[in-house]
């Protein structure tokens, strides 16, 4: 719809945004390099050149010494199981896969471990007889409730030697919780000529599936039974093709993720209020460009690893993250939940109510801190004005008078105007996730009070060429 120049001018000068900001960033960091070792313990590394390691984002840390020491293997056993099963009794591969996802659990979280996912299971299926949706939320609600009982926390800390273990259960059944709830809600809405396809065996088989079993991603029962029922036929050679290809997208993206924590000491700089609130509009506007494309990256990289074994037992995986830089609206980021809760298309109250009660869910799903609370208002506030601004537009007359007075071009880059003040939000919203409530006052104070009008400006000049690119990007991979 525009002209190719023009598209290219803003490609180009995003682009140039994103490498300038983040060389300041990694000015910053060399200039502060002493002050961030002595108090958040940089680790010494020879991986980049010599260069120090942030090792602060916990997440990151956490998984990638469960993988090197223990998951990662366990991974390549589901792989060499799954084949196995394929050639010689595919016809009970999914109880040979819940079979060794059991095992696995049991292997790595103990018996006390497996006792309690299997009760949770239990519970919620028991629950799911009943047929009501509102029961099965209140149960999972009940369930993960129950993982922040002081009581119980300390009781399963008692059954491990590390406080990694603990967490390793902790993270475990939170993920777990989405799969017994899928498996409940569906059971919920199908009729009973449906009901053999979920029984309590095809449950264990989806609760124990490996690849996804510790973080995810998250796979609908119903995608699950309907894809292991019907599994594609792939030769040996494509299976190799594919597998050979996703280990190097993977150790590309690794190796993207740990240049950018080598070179930027993105996360303890956030961790310093101080240092976070002397640095220069353009390393802030950095850092945040940074979190942000280190967490999309990080789950590349998380949920690239299942998603390559879940392709290789013949089923298709979720669809990996999107990246933040081409996000230009709340509504895109949060297309899975808006979407199912009815859109634009549900009457205002129903999608007040729905989007609401699902953010909610969200938040505490996390862990119900102050500042997920605060994340999810933003975005559920996001959503609706961006939902306001729809059905504005969308009124007849207004239709009519912008198609009497402006080109299509001319909404085109209205579209992006309007686009870079919701990016903005969207930006602000995710450092809250990211970082707490004290990092998004930081950031407003210095944007949007101290820095306007030049700061706020400026931002939304970089962020309207930002969202020209998402746009196009839309366009081109328009998903019907």
């Amino acid at each position: 719809m525009l002209p190719l120049w023009e598209m290219l001018l803003y490609l180009l000068l995003s682009f140039g945004f994103h490498f300038y900001s983040f060389y300041e960033v990694y000015k910053v960091s060399r200039e502060y390099e002493e002050e961030l070792e002595r108090e958040f313990e940089l680790e010494k590394d020879t991986l980049f050149w010599g260069l120090k390691k942030d090792s602060t984002d916990f997440e990151w840390s956490f998984w990638m010494e469960w993988g090197k020491e223990r998951i990662i293997w366990l991974q390549l056993g589901h792989l060499m199981v799954s084949q196995m099963s394929r050639l010689f009794m595919e016809k009970y591969k999914p109880w040979c896969l819940m079979a060794y996802g059991m095992v696995a659990c049991w292997f790595l979280l103990g018996i006390n471990g497996l006792a309690v996912i299997l009760l949770h299971v239990a519970i919620s299926f028991s629950v799911a007889q009943f047929q009501t949706a509102v029961l099965t939320w209140l149960c999972s609600l009940l369930l993960l409730s129950t993982l922040r009982v002081p009581a119980v926390e300390e009781a399963k800390r008692g059954w491990y030697d590390t406080e990694n273990e603990y967490y390793l259960l902790l993270f475990t059944l939170t993920v777990r919780c989405l799969y017994y709830t899928s498996f409940s809600l569906e059971y919920c809405w199908h009729g009973s000529t449906q009901k053999r396809n979920h029984s309590f065996f095809w449950m264990l088989a989806y609760m124990f599936y490996y690849p996804v079993f510790h973080n995810g991603p998250i796979m609908t029962f119903n995608e699950f039974t309907k894809q292991m029922k019907r599994q594609e036929a792939c030769s040996l050679k494509s299976n190799l093709c594919i597998l050979l290809l996703g280990i190097v997208r993977i150790f590309f993206w690794w190796w993207l993720a740990e240049l950018m924590i080598h070179l930027m000491y993105i996360h303890a700089i956030y961790s310093s209020s101080s240092h976070l609130e002397a640095v220069s509009y353009w390393t802030l506007g950095g850092l945040a460009l940074a979190q942000v494309l280190f967490f999309y990256v990080k789950y590349l990289v998380l949920f690239g690893i299942p998603a390559l074994i879940i392709q290789m037992d013949g089923l298709k995986p979720p669809a990996l993250p999107r990246c933040v830089s081409t996000m230009h609206s709340f509504t895109g980021m949060w297309r899975y939940i808006y979407i199912p809760m009815g859109g634009s298309h549900g009457s205002v109250f129903g999608m007040l109510f729905s989007t609401a009660i699902t953010f909610s869910f969200v938040s505490y799903w996390h862990g119900g801190h102050n500042y997920l609370w605060f994340w999810a208002a933003l975005n559920w506030l996001g959503v609706i004005a961006e939902n306001g601004v729809k059905r504005l537009l969308s009124v007849s007359l207004v239709q009519d008078l912008i198609d009497r007075f402006f080109s299509p071009r001319s909404c085109r880059r209205f579209h992006a105007a309007l686009a870079a003040v919701s990016t903005s939000m969207l930006i602000l919203s995710n450092l809250v996730f990211l970082g707490g409530n004290q990092v998004g006052k930081i950031y407003w104070n210095r944007i949007f009070v101290e820095g306007w009008p030049w700061a706020t400006l400026s931002v939304l000049g970089f962020l309207y060429c930002y969202s020209h690119v998402g746009i196009e990007w839309d366009h081109t991979h328009r998903v019907d």
